[in-house]
């Protein structure tokens, strides 16, 4: 079973209200089984919101508001409800595709915290998760590495 950010997916979830609609991503899962998921609305902020980036492991939104707990316990409540599928499924989880850059779900490379679009080397905190969990994580950049 695979996990996959439901922003890509077209559902409007993102900070903004809006949705992140990965093409490349909707046609690979079309046969396959799969739960989108939101770790930010699952740790109950609200869509829209203000946009969020990590400072020194602590998720800080735009206005300067710590919104840490929220993206921990969306993390780990979306951890438990994707096993929870998996098994009902007979599957395990199988690899996650999540959202590039994001505090929640960026793999590799996130915002840096200063808003201004740069980006560092590091993890969302669902995403840092999941690896902590031998979940493999891609993202919506990674195309290649899942079709090639």
């Amino acid at each position: 079973m695979y996990l996959v950010s439901a922003c890509l997916l077209s559902e409007n979830c993102k900070y903004s209200g809006g949705n992140n609609e990965c093409r490349w991503v909707k046609d690979f899962l079309k046969d396959k089984d799969y739960l989108p998921v939101c770790p930010e609305a699952l740790g109950g902020l609200p869509t829209p919101r203000p946009p969020a980036e990590l400072i020194n492991g602590r998720a800080i939104d735009k206005n300067g508001k710590d919104v840490t707990e929220n993206f921990i316990i969306g993390a780990e409540k979306t951890l438990q409800e994707a096993k929870k599928k998996a098994e009902e499924l007979g599957q395990t989880l199988e690899l996650a595709i999540l959202k590039a850059n994001s505090p929640s779900c960026g793999s590799g490379r996130i915002y840096d915290g200063t808003f201004t679009g740069k980006r560092i080397n590091g993890d969302g905190i669902f995403a840092e998760l999941l690896k902590k969990h031998d979940i493999p994580v891609i993202t919506e950049e990674d195309e290649i590495k899942i079709k090639g």
